[in-house]
């Protein structure tokens, strides 16, 4: 199978190349079970393996297979609570293959092709849609970052200790004291960046590929501060900090501190250990 470069970090771990076994029976499988007309992957795939499907009625949708993990799990319900009201349709979903069927967005242009303060504007009109109230079966944000905590020492370790640790201890007390100070809970995305927001021709842009929790709102924007998508420089990520704390009513030290917390927690997958986001970690805590 020709799989995008996108996905190839998850060779490193026996768990990921377990996965990769099992993909041309799936895919075979979910075919079949929906009548789909395959194309080849999409390229950009980094945590999924996702194909143009085409339904027999000539419904045009996306069949992607999920990496086995846990951020992923409730991605599915994420889509239905929502309702295709700013996300994705969910048309089908195949729990057992981590399988799901969802409406292709058309014409698919990233945001991040748009100037960055023109893809900040529809960031701000998109995000307060996907705040909803919700429960069950999303974790909660303050469970989550429990293990964050729980997992992050052993997991600096593992990797050789890969930063300072003065980084570790920053954001192990600044997600200690976020989790139980939180505002209203809703419905959040700890991936919506800019490449999972696509224009549509149902919506101008329509959200993508969700890991929700549930969670206070100023959780919700770390995606889009933390992201390269629109710039990897100090200026940029501030720039992003600041006009998405003050265009949506936001907190932006809690923005500040929950973007520190969570893009060290997510730096080392699998062992595999992603430099660009330490480097965010230390321009947000040495520059604020």
């Amino acid at each position: 199978m020709d799989l995008p470069e996108g996905i190839d970090w998850v060779r490193a771990s026996a768990a990921g190349r377990a996965w990769l076994a099992t993909l041309p029976t799936w895919l075979a499988e979910c075919a079949e079970r929906w009548s789909l007309r395959l194309g080849p992957p999409f390229r950009y795939a980094y945590a999924s393996l996702a194909l143009p499907a085409d339904l027999p009625d000539g419904t045009a949708a996306v069949l992607k297979l999920q990496y086995p993990d846990e951020d992923s799990r409730h991605e599915a319900d994420a889509l239905a609570h929502w309702g295709g009201d700013g996300a994705v349709r969910l048309l089908a979903h195949d729990p057992e293959r981590r399988a799901l069927l969802v409406e292709r967005c058309r014409p698919g242009t990233p945001l991040h092709e748009l100037p960055t303060d023109r893809a900040l504007d529809a960031v701000t009109r998109l995000m307060p849609r996907l705040w909803r109230p919700a429960g069950a079966p999303f974790t909660p944000l303050a469970e989550e970052a429990a293990g964050w905590i729980d997992r992050m020492p052993r997991k600096w370790e593992r990797a050789g200790r890969p930063h300072e640790r003065r980084l570790l201890d920053a954001a192990l007390a600044l997600l200690t004291g976020l989790a139980s100070s939180q505002g209203e809970q809703v419905l959040v995305n700890q991936d919506l960046h800019a490449g999972n927001v696509l224009a549509a021709d149902r919506e101008p842009w329509l959200a993508i590929d969700p890991k929700p929790l549930t969670g206070e709102r100023e959780f919700s924007v770390v995606p889009m501060v933390r992201g390269r998508e629109l710039g990897h420089s100090p200026a940029a990520v501030r720039h992003r900090l600041d006009r998405l704390s003050t265009e949506l009513g936001l907190d932006r030290e809690r923005v500040r501190g929950w973007t520190i917390g969570h893009t060290l927690a997510w730096s080392v997958a699998d062992d595999v250990v992603f430099p660009h986001q330490i480097e965010l970690v230390r321009w947000l805590l040495d520059g604020g």
